[in-house]
């Protein structure tokens, strides 16, 4: 069964027919500035509607994680956990065909309206446990743009970020690259007093998350070594700043931030936070100390089999 919006086809062969998470009916009115508002008017209308939900999916600025990715014409990729559509206008300017993985029918449906223009994408819609099995083509890139933290939810076997990855990976074309963003759970705004971007509790990552189930980020050295049980990859770190989600700028082993140069810390727009000490400074003593990578409130993660 499929649906056309636009120039974006609807593949809804694997939709259980309910959507199986929803945020409620902040997601109607998310559909309906789909619906109503071309991509240069978002803008006005997130500073209209002063709320996060309309900021968090529909800002440009979350556009920054990929857009210097050297993504081409000739390229497939696959992006999984679309969402709303937050990059998959990016990626589809980038790329020669895009196509999306998602849960949600109500997601897609915004994701295809904010992007109907494009004809380079396809949305499949339903489980990615499901629709993997059937995935025949081999993708240049695979994004996991905020999604590897669910793996749990998506896999549920007993090493299920481990498996998360070798079952994506079966899916790359020879020099195909994975693009992981995730959180750092020991990132310094949660000792600076930000709650747990997934749970919302104060310190639930730093403490290993003892009171939840089913979603967990990584230190740099643990997701490095899930990664290396997944299997003879080669892994290139980067450090998104503030964090993936509204990047202004993004770091890099050959270059690291200077002193200084770290004090717009302030990108948790969607929750109280405590302000437990002067994040700058303590960036500061971070970067003097050459430490700054541990403690990088996101990493972005460039994975790719060894010699390809």
């Amino acid at each position: 069964m499929q649906e056309k919006i636009g120039n974006i086809v609807l593949d809804l062969e694997y939709y259980p027919g309910e959507d199986l998470y929803s945020d409620g009916p902040v997601e109607e009115e998310l559909l309906k500035i789909a619906q109503s508002y071309r991509e240069e008017e978002l803008n006005r209308v997130i500073a209209e509607r002063n709320s996060w939900p309309v900021l968090y999916h529909f800002s440009h600025v979350r556009q920054n994680i990929l857009e210097w990715i050297p993504i081409e014409k000739g390229h497939k990729v696959l992006e999984i956990g679309s969402g709303c559509g937050a990059i998959t206008g990016a990626l589809a300017r980038k790329a020669g065909e895009v196509t999306c993985i998602d849960l949600s029918k109500m997601r897609s449906m915004i994701n295809a309206y904010r992007n109907r223009d494009y004809d380079n994408i396809k949305i499949m819609v339903g489980n990615f446990r499901d629709i993997e099995q059937n995935l025949e083509e081999k993708f240049d890139y695979i994004t996991l743009i905020g999604v590897f933290e669910y793996s749990d939810g998506y896999i549920g076997t007993e090493e299920p970020y481990v498996e998360m990855l070798r079952r994506i990976s079966r899916h790359l074309a020879p020099g195909g690259k994975l693009v992981i963003a995730i959180e750092n759970r020991l990132g310094l705004k949660y000792w600076a007093g930000c709650t747990e971007d997934h749970v919302g509790k104060y310190f639930e990552g730093l403490e290993g998350y003892p009171e939840t189930s089913g979603v967990k980020t990584f230190s740099r050295a643990e997701l490095k070594d899930v990664i290396s049980r997944a299997g003879d990859f080669e892994t290139t770190f980067y450090y998104p700043y503030p964090d993936y989600k509204f990047p202004m700028t993004v770091y890099s082993d050959k270059y690291l931030p200077k002193k200084g140069e770290l004090s717009d810390n302030f990108c948790n727009f969607d929750r109280v936070r405590m302000q437990l000490f002067d994040e700058p400074k303590v960036y500061n003593s971070l970067v003097e100390s050459g430490l700054f990578r541990e403690f990088s409130n996101s990493f972005l993660v460039l994975v790719q089999r060894r010699g390809e």
